[in-house]
């Protein structure tokens, strides 16, 4: 596999490419860490903005001095977060999507594609279900795709959303024959108090 150095200007402008059209839905989220989270992650992999449903998400921050405790980077003042009435009406929902846009379902669902199985759409809106329940049966039948992460009891919300997120840039590395090893884009991105180096040279094998 060959291995090409992308510099943190190059990557993040192919992540901004890649995922410029590329929308997280979350249906009635209750948890505004969870939202947070999902903010900083939408941050991470550069994506166009975040969609979500219910009035729970809207309550908490009420009763809750932080509305994104958990968005540490500030993703949300580069990041559309909109309130939308629900991802039953296709009219509706198609009307804030690029067209051409698939509509992938992600949760525990029977009959659902596994994710390592699952080739992404260049342009999509990943629909999540909410911390205690599920996607509703319209909107799974409504789907282009509907895929689970294949786990031994299931993930929270945020995690969900970094996992989808990493499967999509993973999967596109690959298929472009790159490996990302970028001493530029690694300082950029670590924690200040991170001045850890790998002192011997490893070499990445093609099995």
């Amino acid at each position: 596999m060959t291995k090409l150095l992308l510099s943190t200007i190059a990557l993040g402008k192919r992540l901004q490419v890649e995922n410029s059209h590329v929308t997280i839905g979350l249906t009635n989220p209750k948890s505004p860490s969870n939202v947070g989270a999902v903010m900083r992650a939408a941050g991470c992999y550069s994506v166009e903005q975040v969609l979500y449903t219910g009035q729970r998400y809207a309550n908490a921050i009420k009763f809750n001095g932080s509305k994104h405790n958990t968005d540490t980077k500030n993703a949300r003042d580069k990041i559309p977060l909109k309130a939308v009435d629900n991802f039953e009406s296709l009219e509706h929902l198609r009307a804030c999507l690029p067209t051409n846009t698939k509509i992938i379902c992600v949760d525990l669902v029977e009959g659902a594609i596994p994710l390592p199985h699952f080739e992404h759409p260049v342009q999509a809106l990943y629909i999540f279900g909410p911390e205690d329940g599920t996607i509703s049966q319209t909107v799974i039948n409504n789907a282009d795709s509907v895929v689970y992460v294949p786990t031994v009891g299931c993930m929270n919300l945020a995690a969900s959303v970094n996992v989808l997120l990493y499967d999509r840039l993973a999967k596109s590395l690959i298929n472009n024959n790159q490996i990302e090893s970028d001493t530029l884009l690694i300082r950029k991105s670590r924690d200040t108090n991170n001045k850890v180096k790998v002192k011997t040279n490893v070499n990445l094998v093609n099995g």
